[in-house]
């Protein structure tokens, strides 16, 4: 019988390929790692992994492969427990990016705490796209993304369409010029603000050029604070969603609706068919709420 931390210390090591590094991963000493592959091979009576250089044999490649899918259904198998049995302590965790988290979230959370002070809360501040890949490896239980398309094993839950807009003094002056060639062809091409969740290339990419600006060249800048700061201060035009503006008091830069572009979709996923606990169905209901609240605080403002 294959003993499940043989197994765990094997995937590690064949990932990161080094004795060491995987010791560090799994807060194991080398020695372990050296004797876990040992017991790994004793039991299954062949060679596993070839140290000098470092490689996997043909054995170790297809017990890689089976390892890896039966460590993900066992992660799989013991969420899916603890969600039947509510589980009211533990660790419940979150991937969502920073603009997400921090403008819908944080109340939310705060509830959630409240009424669940026994359960840990971890949250990974990611983008859309590794968030997907952590709850597709459960390595989260809960995603919130934008822009993310239903696909297997993942299930996409609409909470909210998400509508686009241009922050910035410039842009309007610059699409009248459009036609003016030769008065800026000689001057600096307009500056495109893009962050790390509104750098959506099957979205944005094909999207800027309904700007209708002469010349325009991107700049990533990392979060969507760091978008609005950059445009506030004069150096460019953010492309960033609405609901970043919600909470957003004295902007000096001129806010510009962008109707033609295509919208998106802020929700969440889950793996297909996973099995929500009483605690994360209470959270969504939390975070749907405060959703609605954010969108009729806007629709107030003049």
């Amino acid at each position: 019988m294959l003993d499940i931390n043989w197994l765990k210390t094997f995937v590690t090591l064949s990932e990161l390929k080094h004795f060491g590094k995987a010791a560090a991963a799994l807060h194991m000493t080398q020695p372990n790692v050296s004797l876990h592959l040992k017991q790994l091979e004793a039991a299954t009576h062949i060679k596993l992994i070839e140290r000098n250089p470092f490689r996997l044999t043909q054995a170790g490649r297809r017990l890689l492969e089976t390892s890896q899918k039966t460590l993900m259904e066992l992660k799989t198998c013991q969420a899916d427990l603890n969600a039947i049995n509510d589980l009211h302590q533990g660790t419940l965790t979150i991937a969502a990016s920073d603009i997400i988290s921090r403008l819908l979230l944080i109340e939310p959370f705060q509830l959630f705490k409240q009424e669940f002070p026994n359960i840990d809360f971890s949250l990974l501040n990611t983008t859309s796209s590794q968030a997907s890949e952590l709850v597709k490896s459960a390595e989260a239980d809960l995603g919130f993304v934008i822009a993310q398309k239903e696909s297997q094993p993942l299930h996409f839950t609409e909470l909210q369409q998400v509508k686009w807009c241009a922050l910035g003094h410039d842009l309007a002056d610059w699409q009248k010029r459009v036609l003016q060639t030769d008065m800026v062809r000689s001057e600096l091409p307009t500056l495109i603000l893009l962050g790390h969740d509104t750098r959506t290339r099957d979205l944005l990419d094909l999207a800027l050029p309904l700007l209708n600006l002469p010349r325009y060249r991107i700049m990533e800048v990392g979060s969507v604070d760091a978008q609005i700061d950059w445009a506030e201060a004069g150096f460019g035009i953010a492309i960033v969603p609405e609901f970043s503006l919600y909470s957003k008091d004295n902007l000096t830069a001129t806010v510009t609706p962008l109707p033609q572009f295509p919208t998106t979709s802020l929700g969440y996923i889950v793996r297909q068919n996973q099995i929500l606990s009483k605690a994360i169905k209470q959270l969504l209901y939390w975070v749907n709420e405060e959703i609605i609240r954010s969108q009729n605080r806007l629709k107030r403002e003049p």
